[in-house]
């Protein structure tokens, strides 16, 4: 069992208290999905009704006070209950707020608030990308400890205890103290999942329920062999056509910033080097082969993007949601081959 000595080998944000919730990726995609989503449906329906004004004599009511005022009643709601049930709620108030907030960043960033500024849709990709590499470096870059899985089967408890145990509910925890393995008090937890009371009711959670049918859907595509081969061959294209785009700029003489040009050339460039890559390592080894389509999609996402948007908008995201597409099926390929890999004992940590 471990003792203070055990602890005190332990990483910093452990023993300040933080550990990570299991569940904290899942709520941070909610959290920027729904923030993607309303900033869509707001320029969307702005464009539809002629960009009306809410107010008269000479008052404006801009969409950003409303998306403050949300991300103050998500904050509110989760600094007022205890327990993970709050959470997804928390995360889809915050993200609709957040989207309402950063939609007018054009006004922000400009001397004569102007919220058509053509950079906008860039600014606003670059800094959901920022916030998710943040979130990506917590919660994605090491293992979870063993204590982190203790404490997320008593964070489960927390809600159990005020209002009963599902059997979902019950068996997640259940599967947390099981990981956990034989730390120091996993036997207490243990016992005390056993005695909470068993009920049905629970608070909805969409984020929860978007992310189970997007599970479901992603595994049911990669069991059709095809899927991935189809998923590597657009990515393929994509990454040509993005480099074609970048040149057609450049010879056309846009009035384009030079990064932009740049940008499309040398991420679409090495988009589809790593393709070629993966393709010729994936015959002798399928894990390392799509690994490397892998990071071809995360670059696409996390550079091609980024320029797209300073040129048109709404294909770059049509684009994103291409990409996103096929890193999920993609990552599901990979999510396979790493669980039959570790059924066998000759799974590789590859990322």
């Amino acid at each position: 069992m471990a003792g203070p000595d055990g602890v005190r080998r332990r990483g910093l944000l452990l023993r300040w208290g933080l550990p990570r919730d299991e569940a904290g990726g899942r709520h941070v995609a909610g959290f920027f999905v729904s923030a993607v989503v309303t900033v869509l449906l707001v320029r969307l329906s702005l464009a539809a009704l002629g960009y009306p004004q809410l107010g008269g004599g000479g008052l404006h009511v801009a969409h950003v006070l409303w998306g403050g005022l949300l991300m103050a009643l998500a904050f509110v709601l989760l600094l007022s209950f205890a327990g993970p049930v709050v959470r997804p709620v928390g995360a889809l108030v915050g993200g609709v707020g957040f989207g309402l907030f950063i939609d007018e960043i054009g006004k922000f960033v400009t001397s004569d608030n102007d919220y058509f500024y053509e950079p906008t849709a860039s600014l606003i990709y670059l800094v959901v990308v920022a916030l998710l590499l943040v979130s990506e470096g917590v919660q994605g870059r090491r293992p979870p400890h063993a204590s982190e899985a203790l404490a997320g089967a008593v964070d489960l408890a927390v809600a159990g205890v005020a209002g009963g145990f599902s059997t979902r509910a019950r068996r997640r925890a259940r599967d947390l103290v099981s990981s956990a393995g034989p730390v120091a008090g996993a036997g207490e937890v243990r016992a005390l999942l056993d005695v909470v009371e068993s009920d049905a009711d629970e608070l909805p959670d969409p984020i929860g329920a978007v992310a189970s049918w997007v599970v479901r859907a992603t595994r049911l595509v990669v069991r059709a062999r095809w899927a991935p081969w189809v998923a590597v061959g657009v990515l393929s294209l994509a990454g040509v056509a993005t480099v074609g785009r970048g040149l057609v700029v450049w010879v056309g003489g846009s009035a384009v910033p030079g990064w932009v040009v740049g940008a499309l050339v040398v991420s679409g460039g090495v988009s589809v080097l790593f393709v070629m890559i993966g393709a010729a390592r994936v015959r002798g080894d399928r894990l390392v082969g799509y690994v490397w389509f892998r990071r071809a999609v995360l670059v696409s996402l996390l550079v091609t993007q980024v320029a797209v948007f300073r040129l048109d908008q709404w294909a770059a995201m049509a684009g994103v949601v291409v990409d996103l597409a096929v890193l999920g099926v993609v990552g599901a390929e990979l999510n396979v081959m790493r669980a039959a890999g570790r059924g066998s004992g000759t799974g590789a940590p590859v990322r």
